[in-house]
């Protein structure tokens, strides 16, 4: 049995106000063509499908197509899909970006007539929270689904999925693995048994773009929440593509594009999972193409920008290793279209203290030496501004002048 796991798809997402539309058409397209050439039999996508709880028509149709398509089968078995109108299976849960409300009550009674199996909050096995599919070569396939669980609502989602009073005085580790063990309780040798979840498993690495807040304070999953029973683990949240040990094999696929500069150095892949009912799954990456990769260069305004006409379409994070002075991130821009953020390395950006003139007094002092101080305070070395305002300081006192001569005539 062949799975594709993909995830952390942030459908909508925007990078210092650039959008990214153009390029998440392009990786999930991609994405589907990965389907197609590899001929999958189950697509699982874990988590975080839109970047927003409030996603534009624009992104959800975007998202709703490429599950569609994801369903469709138009590998070289065919399209003649077990039942319904394609040749795959999708498994899709909600991330902590996602609104679990809109996936539950509006996706989920649509989508699960295509056979496409979406979930938005936990369910106990016999609502949604197990499913047992049927591959078109008659292979059985039991995947336990867990979107992601807040923190705040552990203890309600344990007690819905067990059916039971949930001991209120276990941590949030204990109370998603127990839901886990309650949904994974079907399992049977006969089948590829899998779990599918968005959190945090500990030992992980950060791709750099995660919510820090729902990847740390508790959030940590030890990697004995997954069971010895099941063939393999797929996980998102995490958007750095990496495979951990366990009591079964765990993988983060990662994020099809990097979202965020702390990612620029994350390959975009998607995982292809091999499965049989007697053995453990082998895990092959694949890169995705599509998306416009992130760069940082640092240097003075020379440096960076013979560094960034040389990145091609990547977009740019500059970091300026001179002094500020007036019209510097516009010369940036201007030489480097693609350059989205321009800021000064730490060392030169403005001082909340009074350096350098540090305690100086300002009595007997001119305008023109105090605003001299300002200046080396902020860290800007622009002799244009220091003439511009002893230009104006200039006018100011002469027109000053001129009105006490003349009786303010």
């Amino acid at each position: 049995m062949k799975i594709l796991h993909t995830a952390d798809w942030h459908v909508g997402k925007v990078l210092k106000n650039q959008p990214r539309f153009d390029e998440h058409q392009r990786v999930l397209a991609d994405l589907v063509r990965i389907a197609d050439a590899e001929d999958v039999d189950v697509v699982i996508v874990a988590g975080d499908l839109f970047e927003t709880s409030t996603p534009s028509p624009q992104a959800q149709g975007l998202v709703m197509r490429t599950l569609l398509e994801l369903r469709g089968g138009s590998g070289t078995s065919g399209t003649s899909g077990t039942s319904g109108t394609g040749g795959r299976h999708v498994v899709a849960l909600a991330g902590n970006h996602d609104n679990q409300r809109l996936v539950d009550e509006v996706y989920r009674p649509v989508l699960d007539q295509l056979e496409i199996h979406v979930l938005g909050h936990p369910k106990r096995p016999d609502r949604g929270g197990m499913v047992t599919i049927t591959t078109r070569q008659g292979e059985t396939a039991k995947i336990a689904v867990l979107p992601f669980l807040a923190y705040r609502f552990a203890v309600r989602a344990a007690e819905a999925v067990l059916h039971e009073a949930a001991d209120h005085a276990l941590d949030y580790a204990r109370q998603v693995g127990a839901i886990i063990r309650a949904l994974s309780s079907g399992f049977t040798d006969d089948a590829v048994n899998i779990v599918t979840t968005h959190g945090t498993v500990l030992g992980g690495r950060r791709g750099g773009g995660e919510r820090e807040v729902q990847t740390l304070l508790g959030y940590e999953l030890p990697r004995t929440v997954f069971p010895a029973t099941a063939h393999y683990a797929a996980l998102g949240h995490l958007h750095r593509y990496q495979e951990l040990d366990g009591p079964c094999p765990i993988a983060y696929s990662g994020s099809p594009l990097a979202l965020d500069f702390g990612e620029e150095a994350n390959v975009p892949v998607a995982l292809v999972v091999t499965a049989t009912p007697d053995s453990r799954a082998h895990v092959r990456p694949v890169p995705l193409a599509g998306g416009r990769p992130l760069r940082t260069v640092r240097g003075t305004l020379d440096e960076v920008i013979a560094e960034g006409e040389a990145a091609g379409e990547a977009f740019l994070r500059v970091v300026l290793t001179q002094q500020a002075s007036a019209g510097l991130a516009d010369l940036v821009r201007e030489k480097l279209p693609n350059a989205i953020d321009v800021q000064l390395d730490e060392r030169y950006r403005p001082r909340r203290g009074r350096a350098g003139g540090a305690g100086r007094a300002r009595l007997g002092r001119s305008p023109v030496e105090q605003f001299a101080d300002f200046l080396a305070e902020q860290s800007v070395a622009d002799e244009r501004v220091s003439a511009m305002f002893a230009e104006l300081l200039d006018s100011v006192v002469t027109s000053e002048v001129t009105s006490d001569a003349t009786g303010g005539r």
